[in-house]
């Protein structure tokens, strides 16, 4: 198994990120759900959001106990977002989580430069690993959310339907009735 791969782990098909040893980052290769990254439309991080609350108490249990003994605990960083400062919140130990900005650039074509150039308000990072970020909801191309704060603290960050990196996010709830697309990541033991 090598990044780039595709495996299948419980009903989902996954993406294979990366692999270190015994164990490989995944995430799904679709978009699963439109889903708002909270339920009211207030300043929340990453560690208080009730998206984290779904993945970890909800979708971690539609795994047999077999497939969730192979879902390995993460301690997850939540840095400010490296635009506007705002802040990430407390690190958080997670099973199921989404990306942060530094891992979606990292991860899907070496963006972490753009990340850190805030370009004449234009809010995103247009480049080359576009298309290898994009990711479909039934049969068309669909935003995705990322754990990441935004712009401010009621905005998270998010990768839009061309694979743009949108740094400065999306409403946490509210409007459009969109939500936004869950793409969960996790890191999987190794079958030995």
């Amino acid at each position: 198994m090598k990044p780039g791969d595709l495996i299948s782990f419980g009903q989902y098909r996954w993406r294979v990120l990366a692999r270190t040893d015994n164990r490989a980052l995944l995430i799904t290769e679709a978009i699963l759900e439109l889903r708002w990254y909270h339920t009211q439309f207030v300043d929340v991080t990453w560690a208080e959001c009730e998206i984290r609350k779904y993945l970890n108490e909800v979708l971690y249990t539609t795994f047999t106990p077999s497939e969730q003994a192979r879902v390995l605990p993460v301690t997850n960083e939540n840095p400010d977002n490296p635009w506007f400062r705002t802040s990430g919140g407390t690190t958080t130990t997670d099973r199921i989580f989404l990306l942060s900005l530094e891992e979606v650039c990292q991860y899907f074509g070496n963006s972490e430069a753009s990340l850190q150039t805030k370009g004449r308000q234009t809010w995103c990072i247009d480049d080359e690993h576009n298309a290898n970020r994009q990711a479909t909801y039934g049969a068309t191309f669909h935003w995705w959310r990322l754990r990441s704060p935004g712009y401010y603290a009621r905005t998270a960050a998010s990768v839009n339907a061309a694979g743009q990196v949108y740094v400065r996010g999306n409403g946490v709830s509210g409007r459009p009735r969109d939500g936004g697309g869950m793409r969960p990541a996790l890191w999987l033991e190794l079958e030995k």
